[in-house]
């Protein structure tokens, strides 16, 4: 068995290492982020013979930009390389394929949890429980090398249930240091809905569409599976918030500051709308499409 991963680079996705799995594997449906229907297992019509797409380049102005907020955790390239030992589903058979294909969406959901727990066992408040967050990072590091017969009947929901418990126990420890020294300032500024507790700083799964939180004070905050699409959250204070599972789709992060904030995915990122002055956690990077006063 390998050692623990702690690097969270090992869990970029690496297209030249893949099989242009992403664009087979999954299906989209027309919308304002794909210009076209695709089902499950048939390669996109911009997938080249070598595995590249052929308007990488002009994604968003050709109406894929639900392509460049996507990404798979590295596991296009574990999928590729070490479940299937490098061979290629179109020279394998279709059955070869067909399991390919099944594979994919399962390692990629185990390689986000390992991306969890690895930032997990980074935070220093955390440390209580850092010896269960590493049992954990070992057993879903296991489970990404087993067989594609043994993934593909894989109870994922059970498994993410169980790290869940251990993320949830991780966000509680890193938030009450950011809370230590806050008083009631804590309450958001601006209005939204959803739900709010305490000091205001628990929004987990809070319905904050269209939200008008620019400025808002949301240090600290739990917004773990918040509904934060095109909220206006320009100059908002996010420091160490816990950000697991939150939609930022077309979220304006103009000027605020993440500063601290874990749990924070590069899909999320790119999903959503900022500015050079936008701060980052070092876990992530500034996305290419976001422009300077945008």
């Amino acid at each position: 068995m390998p050692e623990p991963r702690t690097d969270l680079a090992d869990l970029r996705g690496d297209c030249a290492q893949c099989f242009g799995l992403c664009c087979v594997s999954l299906p989209f449906a027309r919308s304002a982020d794909f210009a076209l229907d695709k089902p499950a297992g048939k390669p996109c019509p911009n997938l080249q013979g070598d595995h590249r797409c052929g308007i990488h380049v002009d994604l968003r102005e050709k109406g894929f930009t639900g392509c460049t907020v996507y990404d798979c955790f590295g596991a296009g390239q574990k999928v590729s390389r070490v479940t299937f030992g490098g061979q290629d589903w179109r020279t394998a058979s279709k059955e070869h394929a067909r399991r390919m294909f099944d594979v994919f969406p399962v390692v990629r959901q185990l390689h986000e949890l390992l991306w969890y727990l690895t930032e997990a066992l980074g935070l220093p408040a955390a440390r209580p429980v850092h010896p269960e967050l590493r049992e954990a990072l070992e057993e879903t590091e296991r489970l990404t090398r087993q067989s594609p017969g043994e993934l593909a009947a894989l109870d994922v929901a059970a498994h993410r249930q169980q790290v869940n418990v251990l993320l949830l126990r991780t966000s509680e420890l890193a938030r009450a240091g950011a809370a230590e020294g806050q008083g009631d300032k804590g309450a958001a500024k601006g209005r939204g809905k959803g739900r709010q507790k305490g000091n205001g700083k628990d929004r987990r799964g809070a319905d904050l569409i269209g939200a008008r939180l620019r400025g808002a004070d949301l240090r600290g905050a739990s917004l773990r599976g918040a509904y934060l699409i095109a909220a206006d959250l320009t100059g908002a204070d996010l420091r160490d918030a816990d950000m697991i599972g939150a939609d930022l789709r077309d979220a304006d992060l103009t000027d605020a500051d993440l500063t601290g904030a874990f749990f924070l995915t590069q899909p999320q990122l790119n999903a959503a709308r900022g500015s050079a002055g936008t701060r980052l956690p070092g876990s992530v990077s500034r996305p290419a499409h976001w422009t300077a006063g945008r």
